[in-house]
């Protein structure tokens, strides 16, 4: 199987771990996923939390890495990370060993292209090369969680990358939630992490929606990239936010009791992002190839497809 298609073994858990992880306990929480290097879009996370009444606790759940090949911008990148509650994606997990038989680690499903993976196995080749010369940040980065938890006004979260099963699963992708017997496992999988909400990332477009269990009304809520656009004809990421507050403007959103579950803009300095993009991937590059018309156009993909309120998916 070519390389960054398969999930490897030690990337799997058990659903119940989840509900054995710590939770941390705040009124506001941001979930941080795919930043992928955007040190523009960090910067404007990080004003946004700071912004929050009485700040907000950020938790990047996973590829805060990825174009970021540049020495001192990876440094920078993950020295901000760390600061604050991480846990580690497929790509912070490949850059913190030399074994190279995984590839990106990204455990693409069929409908992603060959060519694409291929680029994307490359893209990893060259920023590993890059987080050899920051042996310290490989030893932090190898040493975050695969997944945690965090409770907001007594309501349980479970955070992962990828999927209730695997750091790298895409169980969770827009695509998986059109099929029917996807959805009813994902029903099952709240009471499988002990969770009213289960927040994750990965696969890098994003996706909410509301499921009947026997614990009540549920809610994933995926936010696809932070550090790059995330629908048709826009320029801003997106992050998850859960809080016992209303936002002052979301792309969409639900509540659960007293909590509210959203989806915000990431509106980052596009013309620095570009710059420092091009600067290190040119045309021609994997990474131009493979991200530079979504980064200055967006993909196929509007907010209304990721907003998924009206039908509640019950468990069998």
């Amino acid at each position: 199987m070519q390389p960054g298609r398969a999930c490897p073994l030690h990337y799997r858990y058990a659903p119940e771990a989840l509900a054995a992880a710590p939770a941390v306990e705040c009124e506001t929480l941001y979930v941080v996923g795919g930043l992928y290097g955007n040190e523009q879009a960090l910067a404007a996370i990080l004003d946004m939390a700071a912004d929050e009444p009485g700040g907000a606790t950020v938790v990047f759940n996973g590829d805060h890495n990825w174009f970021d090949v540049d020495r001192e911008s990876f440094r920078r990148i993950n020295d901000a990370v760390l600061a604050h509650v991480a846990l580690r994606g497929n790509v912070e997990t490949e850059l913190a060993n030399d074994d190279g038989s995984a590839g990106c680690g990204c455990g693409y499903p069929d409908w992603v292209g060959d060519a694409e993976v291929a680029r994307s196995n490359a893209i990893m080749t060259e920023l590993r090369a890059t987080a050899r010369t920051h042996p310290d940040l490989r030893e932090a980065l190898g040493g975050l969680p695969m997944y945690g938890a965090a409770s907001v006004g007594g309501m349980r979260i479970a955070i992962v990358h990828g999927d209730s099963d695997s750091l790298a699963g895409w169980g969770y992708a827009q695509e998986a939630l059109q099929d029917r017997l996807r959805l009813e496992s994902v029903a099952r999988d709240f009471e499988r992490v002990q969770a009213r909400i289960i927040a994750s990332s990965h696969t890098c477009l994003p996706v909410a929606a509301r499921f009947d269990t026997s614990a009540g009304a549920c809610v994933l809520i995926n936010n696809g990239a932070a550090g790059m656009p995330n629908f048709r004809n826009t320029r801003h990421g997106v992050v998850t936010r859960i809080a016992v507050t209303p936002p002052h403007e979301v792309l969409y959103g639900t509540q659960l009791g007293r909590v509210y579950v959203d989806a915000l803009a990431v509106h980052y300095d596009h013309d620095a992002w570009l710059r420092a993009f091009l600067a290190s991937w040119p045309p021609g590059s994997p990474a131009y190839d493979s991200y530079y018309a979504r980064i200055t156009a967006g993909p196929r993909y509007d907010a209304g497809a990721a907003a998924r309120w009206r039908a509640a998916f019950a468990a069998a």
